[in-house]
């Protein structure tokens, strides 16, 4: 058997889903002592829209939100729903199908969030 880099191996299972690439178990069971938390910011959440990589369909994409992994799904899901549009969540940033910005930043304002909006 090959020998494997410290971050090497599995990522995704579709059993389990996410999987710690430390300890090799899914992230809700994470035994390792690295923190899952998000990455530092400087407190404004960005709303942009990108189409680049997607066959030109638009995507509103929102970046910056200080929280964990699950509070960053929760917050998707119900920005998803009140854009009544799908989406999903890659990398700490959600991603919401189509070109709904002034209504996710009105959404975000509203529940206290500090809100740019990024791009053109």
């Amino acid at each position: 058997m090959k020998n494997r880099s410290s971050t090497g191996g599995l990522v995704y299972s579709t059993d389990s889903g996410r999987m710690c690439p430390v300890c090799r178990r899914s992230i809700a069971q994470c035994a390792c002592s690295t923190t899952h938390s998000a990455p530092p910011t400087d407190g404004v959440v960005r709303v942009s829209r990108e189409t680049q990589g997607r066959k030109g369909k638009g995507v509103t994409v929102i970046r910056g939100l200080p929280l964990g992994a699950e509070e960053i799904a929760k917050v998707g899901r119900e920005l998803k729903a009140a854009c009544g549009s799908g989406g999903t969540v890659k990398d700490g940033a959600i991603e919401i199908q189509g070109d709904h910005r002034d209504r996710i930043v009105l959404h975000l304002q509203t529940a206290g969030w500090t809100v740019k909006r990024a791009g053109g």
